[in-house]
């Protein structure tokens, strides 16, 4: 790779997608720690042995990033914004995998600051999934602000930077996404 001997990380992300490989073994040590980080956030409320682990989570999120073809890396929050996307895609397909298997029970889901769901997850991931979709139909960035907080972990500021608005913007676009959500979930609970 060519240019400064230690590139930040937005410029390994762009020599990456331009098609530079030896780009990617740079990056890789850089953004792993990063993505278990945020799988770790997202798994800490799972009961041990009932999901995976972080590691495994981080490896599929990674072979998907690996895959993705002609994407401009805008820079370092872009990539941790389209691995919590991953992570929750990844994440949701297991929970509608588990509950094909079994159906039934009944839904609680309870949001608290951090958005954490309870022990029976499957359903209530699902749940979240759809009221999500619901809330990107009417607004779109505060779905993307729940997104990015609740399955990517990011704080408040990284988030700002992804989604191009202030902080205090994102701090209002939360608690309200968050009160909207927790309607929507017991409407159907």
């Amino acid at each position: 790779m060519s240019g400064a001997s230690n590139p930040d990380t937005t410029e390994l992300l762009r020599a990456w997608a331009g098609g530079d490989y030896e780009a990617l073994e740079h990056l890789t040590p850089r953004v792993y720690r990063e993505l278990r980080r945020m799988a770790a956030h997202f798994l800490r409320n799972e009961r041990s042995g009932q999901s995976m682990e972080s590691t495994e989570l981080v490896n599929e999120v990674y072979v998907k990033l690996v895959d993705i073809n002609q994407v401009s890396w805008q820079d370092r929050a872009h990539f941790f914004a389209i691995a919590a996307r991953l992570m929750r895609r990844i994440l949701l397909d297991r929970a509608r995998r588990r509950m094909a298997s079994k159906r039934g029970g009944a839904l609680k889901v309870s949001l608290d600051e951090n958005l954490t769901i309870g022990s029976e997850r499957a359903s209530e991931l699902v749940a979240l999934d759809a009221a999500l979709e619901t809330l990107a139909s009417v607004d779109s960035r505060k779905a993307q602000v729940v997104e990015l907080r609740f399955f990517g972990g990011l704080t408040m500021d990284e988030i700002a930077l992804v989604v191009q608005v202030s902080s205090d913007t994102v701090k209002r676009d939360w608690k309200t996404a968050r009160a909207w959500l927790l309607s929507e979930l017991s409407n159907h609970a």
